[in-house]
């Protein structure tokens, strides 16, 4: 009509101003609002290990990781990389955005939005995290699950167990070596199938877990810099390991993160059924499980001396043991691996891990404090 102004040029006239563009934003930002608080909420829900173990941990968690890791597997390349890079340029673009529209929307507008956002999408990613693999931080410890007698962590004990770890790399050394590891990029089917075979014994979850291609990724530069041996990526649940490890380091450590993917989070007690999965396999497979506990024992019993269980191994796992040194004596930063797994003491807090990065060792409390049968199977409490 005449003397109205129509409805385009309106909104063309406001937007000088910045409103029209503020009041267009603010259902973004009540959304993003939510989904922080949701996050919040689902941080500090108090959900009891028994819940989550029966409803999540033991029911829906085993279904999606055989859905994930069975598509990530084929997949050549790491898909964590792929979503690290996506989120990556995505923020970058929208805060080149940001900076080229501060005219019309104000700097104050501006760096509210970009926080806002931020805050949102590290939300958005924490809940993804719990929904798809962190949730199993709050599942039932396994000392509940397995028969633990602590009073059976002792000295004695440990140092009893450090000579026998001795005695069984002194014996495998030769058979491990002359059989070899195979190709690090494949998944070990013997490797494999002993640890589904131990996790199955552990009565633990309603599937069998599917193991994941130990895959390189484009932060294996950190990893050798910080001394990360392999990680689970929380997300498309894929086996990552750093490209420097020794062949006989890489069944232990693939266990180790086999046992994340099966929902299995506590970093000892991954530990703990890394190292039954490698008893349970070929000798390579047994070598690199001992060879593993061997180091882990290094701080509860004597390390120097002619008493010293170290004193007893033959010149092969002696020659190995020093060439996992050399090797990280070659590529480890202190500064990065003290920064890196101080932050990782943190998040491990943050996920209700008491103990932090300290929860690494407590694979000798469990080998020493569970009952085992013959072989080394350990026996299931009572119910």
């Amino acid at each position: 009509m005449d003397g109205e102004t129509p409805a385009a040029d309106r909104l063309t006239d406001t937007r000088g101003s910045g409103n029209v563009a503020y009041q267009g934003n603010r259902a973004p930002m009540l959304m993003q609002a939510v989904i922080v608080f949701l996050a919040a909420l689902a941080a500090w829900a108090p959900l009891s290990p028994a819940f989550v173990e029966s409803h999540y941990s033991s029911a829906l968690y085993p279904r999606l990781q055989q859905v994930l890791t069975s598509f990530s597997n084929g997949v050549p390349l790491a898909l964590f990389d792929v979503l690290v890079i996506t989120i990556g340029v995505w923020w970058i673009w929208r805060v080149a955005r940001d900076i080229s529209t501060h005219r019309e929307r104000g700097w104050l507008r501006m760096v509210t939005a970009a926080v806002v956002r931020s805050a949102s999408t590290v939300a958005l990613l924490y809940l993804a995290f719990l929904a798809l693999w962190g949730l199993n931080y709050r599942r039932v410890p396994l000392v509940e699950k397995l028969r633990y007698e602590p009073q059976e962590v002792s000295a004695a004990r440990a140092r009893a167990l450090a000579e026998e770890t001795v005695k069984q790399l002194n014996q495998l050394h030769d058979t491990a070596h002359a059989a070899g590891w195979g190709a690090p990029r494949v998944v070990d089917q013997t490797l494999a199938d002993a640890f589904q075979q131990t996790v199955a014994g552990l009565g633990m979850s309603a599937g069998t877990p599917v193991p994941g291609v130990p895959k390189a990724t484009l932060l294996d530069p950190y990893f050798q810099r910080a001394g990360v041996a392999g990680m689970t990526d929380p997300y498309f649940l894929e086996t990552l390991v750093s490209n420097d490890l020794l062949a006989f380091e890489r069944p232990a450590i693939i266990a180790h993160e086999w046992s994340h993917l099966a929902g299995i989070a506590d970093e000892g007690e991954a530990n703990f059924v890394g190292w039954l999965a490698c008893v349970r396999g070929a000798p390579p497979h047994q070598y690199s499980g001992w060879l593993f506990l061997f180091e882990e024992l290094q701080g509860a019993v004597p390390t120097s001396g002619p008493d010293a269980p170290s004193a007893r191994l033959l010149p092969g796992p002696r020659g190995d043991l020093l060439a996992i040194r050399q090797r990280l004596e070659r590529h480890v930063s202190p500064r990065v691996s003290e920064a890196g797994w101080r932050v990782y003491d943190g998040y491990l807090k943050a996920n209700h891990i008491e103990q932090g990065a300290g929860s690494y060792g407590e694979v000798v409390r469990l080998v020493l404090g569970v009952r085992f049968e013959g072989n080394w199977v350990p026996v299931r409490a009572a119910r």
